[in-house]
């Protein structure tokens, strides 16, 4: 396919801050974790998350920023609606120091959001996943049936009552919504329609009682199709790595230990720049082995497009030189981001995926602090992978863990 636009990917996370025994958002860092670039119906796009703003003001910046583009522009939300405690009905986007009674003057008006999104010259999808509490129910449902939530803007998605424990998973639309982005349809074209999509996740997921869907406006080519996609060839010029011996046996309990990212290659040309990279991160010039395969890896951008085989690869060069350098939160991160790759277009029967996702485990348990803000975009992945039960249970331990543990003082 050849989409020539620029596009971008908003992911606004309106859950409040409620510090002592807060989870991360579940629902928002499954959507982080699935890859969102490759949503688009775009050559190429940024993707912007935006968990736990501190203020209106700096959303609406964002939400501006984003317009000014004339590519696709994708906007998912999720986290709480809310309604002011007294004097006002007006729809706010809860944010980090939201509370009903605070909402007035700590969330983003949601017509603030609408209106901005109003002003996006190329084709806007407005995704909504999002709960609202008893206050503010009735007053959001009479919103997305009426149109009002949309206010003219092509949007779709879910309200759900706010339940009386935080979930572990991401909820169960958008769940259902990303899979069918990953399956696509063999039939659409290039790209998808997301009143289709919309349809499919209502028919798949298991919703709770009480929730309200919706779907309003005409839908652009925002999504691609990954179905229509042609099949992508692992080019030659890019070398496997050298020196990082071949991939983990596969299977489903959590890894005790990485094994190296790529098989060693059968020849090294006189330009090969890997070895160069791996000597310099064995000697413990991380620095230096980092700039190098930043280097490397935009001129590959350059010649292959950032979809390309060749562009993956250097992901989880990346990967691996992260976790050489002891960093092992980054490590996670990219390795979670190869295997959202492999996972899109092979499915969780890919082994190349499963071991990716190994690596991304491995790294993740020994990530200390920052394994629980990882956590939920892990999870998500594992769900994808049948079979997995081990894996899963390992990260809802943690998660599980990381509420039950008393906040310090």
């Amino acid at each position: 396919m050849n989409h020539p636009a620029h596009g971008c990917v908003l992911l606004l996370d309106g859950t409040p801050d409620r510090r002592r025994g807060a989870l991360p958002n579940p629902t928002a860092h499954a959507i982080a974790g699935a890859n969102p670039r490759g949503f688009l119906a775009a050559a190429s796009a940024d993707v912007v998350q935006l968990p736990a703003m501190a203020g209106p003001q700096s959303v609406l910046a964002y939400l501006q920023h984003a317009v000014t583009g004339t590519g696709p522009l994708l906007i998912w939300v999720t986290g709480h609606l809310m309604i002011p405690a007294r004097r006002s009905t007006e729809l706010h986007l809860a944010l980090r120091e939201s509370t009903p009674a605070t909402v007035r003057y700590t969330g983003l008006p949601w017509e603030w959001l609408t209106r901005t999104l109003r002003d996006h010259p190329g084709p806007t999808l407005l995704v909504i996943d999002a709960e609202a509490d008893a206050h503010a129910l009735p007053h959001v449902a009479a919103a997305a049936r009426e149109g009002h939530l949309a206010a003219g803007v092509p949007a779709c998605g879910v309200i759900t009552p706010t339940a009386p424990k935080a979930s572990l998973e991401a909820g169960p639309y958008t769940r259902s919504f990303l899979a069918a982005l990953r399956t696509g349809h063999p039939t659409a074209g290039p790209t998808l329609d997301p009143a289709h999509v919309h349809h499919q996740a209502l028919a798949q997921a298991t919703l709770p009682e009480g929730v309200v869907a919706f779907q309003h406006g005409a839908f652009g080519p925002v999504l691609t199709n990954p179905s229509a996609a042609p099949v992508v060839r692992r080019p030659a010029p890019v070398p496997a790595v050298p020196g990082f011996g071949s991939p983990a046996p596969v299977d489903t309990a959590p890894p005790a230990a990485p094994s190296p990212a790529v098989p060693e290659p059968t020849g090294q040309p006189d330009d090969d720049p890997l070895p160069r990279i791996l000597a310099a991160a064995h000697a413990g010039r991380h620095n230096e082995a980092a700039n190098m395969a930043a280097a490397w890896e935009q001129q590959t951008l350059r010649r292959h497009g950032t979809d390309s085989a060749e562009a993956r690869l250097w992901i989880e060069v990346r990967a691996d030189l992260a976790r050489l350098a002891g960093d092992h939160p980054r490590a996670a991160e990219l390795w979670m981001s190869a295997a959202a790759n492999r996972l899109a277009r092979g499915g969780p029967a890919d082994t190349e995926a499963l071991a990716a996702l190994k690596r991304a485990h491995y790294c993740w348990q020994h990530s200390g602090e920052r394994a629980r803000r990882l956590a939920p975009a892990l999870l998500a992945l594992w769900e994808q992978v049948p079979d997995n039960v081990d894996a899963t249970a390992d990260v809802r331990a943690r998660l599980t863990e990381e509420v039950s543990r008393p906040a310090a003082r």
